[in-house]
């Protein structure tokens, strides 16, 4: 079934829905409505919506097709008047199936019937049944009076069970198999070879880390550090998504977008959602990242820039890095934030053309930014980023295994008041250069004291051009 371009709004009665279904016969739509579920069939199109709240079918009701344009428009009664219907233009997140059950937050158990017993009855009874049983009876005996309290200790425990070699990876650990023949490809950013199926996540942080200890160059650093006249410039230059100051409306191109987005209910736990969030903020940074150093304009590189800043990417190891560990999966701490953020420093500073450690806190500032703008402006950042990779021959697979599910989940699922939380926390992040592990302090300072010791290259040249000129006679 083909899924039609649509959109929605609303007025104080009624929610409408516009339907793009050109060269169809009305006589065949069938709606059906169920609280806050609307479907839409005719064939070939199938149009299944998930609205916040309830609405009903009555005499206010109507679907009318408009065979010139090729629109049918669905006007449903809400079934609170004057309640606010939010995110109507969030298409993927209407899109999303609709939510499971919330667990009971009780035991669904009925007392049938109960029986009272004596305490004298009881220790007969316990005391006849420890004669059939197979374990020593003095220790049972001893249990017994003492409150059944048996010596325990702690299990040691198991490692997860693994049924077979290959590893799963990409967002929630969904996919595998997109890297069974990479050694064919002209994948450049894969730092795990042959071995990407196979690798556990220790195995993959390793490797990571050992492949930009390799790609680190203390000369290039030093000297981007000495001549940063173009990297000054581009720290002077604003993203258009943090400065906009007109009212937000996704383009039609990026509705067409958002309609092929997988359509998923994504069961992630209080800790995976954690690591959801930390991941998208790498995602930002290499976003940022491309964005300055192209000036929102993208170029041919641009997709290898994506995915070599990105360590969910070339090593298929997302955050949380290191030991700091909040006490509640909701919260974030300035440790494990920073810890996030360290990983992407170091490949900002390995692996692209402009490594500045300046230009790395530029960056941060703009994730900050574009976090504090709320679900849509990151959604728009994150169409972009596909957009960029879906265009490349080989990294398109990292839209796959990655950026398409958290355009879902991010307008379907991540919270606005955790995106305005961690921007806070984001933007006030001091970032320390000894954090990174390649002296910078050091090799800045050296920089330094070379170009004050060095005389100025001009005055050289002119004096040595006045010496071999002939004397005047």
């Amino acid at each position: 079934m083909i899924t039609p371009r649509f959109s929605c709004s609303q007025t104080e009665q009624s929610v409408i829905v516009s339907v793009y279904c050109p060269s169809v016969r009305a006589s065949d739509v069938e709606i059906n409505v169920d609280e806050t579920l609307l479907s839409v069939h005719i064939n070939p199109y199938f149009l299944r919506l998930n609205f916040s709240h309830p609405l009903t079918e009555d005499d206010a009701s109507s679907a009318v097709y408009d065979p010139s344009t090729g629109y049918l428009t669905v006007t449903l009664t809400k079934e609170v008047p004057g309640q606010a219907f939010k995110d109507l233009d969030l298409l993927a997140k209407l899109l999303a199936p609709r939510p499971s059950e919330t667990a009971p937050t009780q035991p669904v158990i009925e007392v049938v019937a109960s029986q009272e017993a004596g305490p004298d009855d009881v220790d007969e009874e316990l005391a006849a049944r420890t004669q059939g049983l197979s374990l020593e009876q003095q220790e049972i005996l001893e249990a017994a009076e003492n409150d059944w309290q048996f010596p325990q200790t702690i299990p040691e425990p198991l490692p997860p069970l693994q049924t077979t070699v290959e590893r799963r990876y990409g967002f929630l650990d969904m996919h595998s198999g997109y890297f069974r023949h990479v050694e064919h490809t002209e994948n450049e950013v894969n730092e795990l070879g042959s071995d990407a199926e196979t690798c556990s996540p220790q195995e993959r942080r390793r490797r990571r880390i050992d492949h930009e200890a390799q790609k680190w160059d203390e000369d290039h650093y030093m000297a981007d550090y000495a001549d940063d006249d173009y990297i000054q410039e581009l720290l002077a230059w604003r993203n258009p998504h943090t400065t906009s100051t007109e009212e937000f409306h996704y383009t039609e191109q990026e509705n067409l977008v958002m309609l092929r987005l997988p359509r998923k209910e994504y069961l992630a736990t209080p800790e995976q959602t954690h690591g959801l969030y930390l991941t998208l903020l790498t995602l930002l940074f290499a976003y940022a990242y491309e964005a300055r150093t192209t000036q929102h304009d993208p170029t041919p590189e641009s997709a290898w820039t994506l995915a070599s800043l990105t360590p969910a990417f070339s090593a298929l190891d997302p955050p949380p890095y290191g030991q700091s560990r909040p006490s509640e999966p909701s919260a974030f701490t300035e440790a494990e934030l920073a810890e996030t953020f360290t990983a992407s420093y170091r490949r900002s500073l390995a692996f692209p053309l402009y490594r500045s450690f300046a230009l790395a806190e530029a960056c941060r500032a703009d994730v900050a930014a574009l976090l504090a703008r709320g679900k849509r402006v990151v959604t728009r950042c994150l169409l972009e980023l596909k957009d960029v990779l879906d265009h490349h021959d080989v990294y398109y697979v990292y839209s796959k295994i990655w950026v398409d599910d958290f355009c879902v989940w991010t307008l379907a699922y991540a919270s606005d008041d955790t995106f305005v939380e961690l921007a806070g926390t984001v933007k006030g992040l001091r970032m320390r250069k000894g954090a990174i592990g390649w002296d910078l302090e050091n090799l800045e300072a050296l920089t330094r004291e070379d170009g004050e010791r060095s005389p100025d290259s001009d005055d050289e040249s002119e004096d040595e051009i006045e010496r071999m000129l002939p004397a005047p006679l």
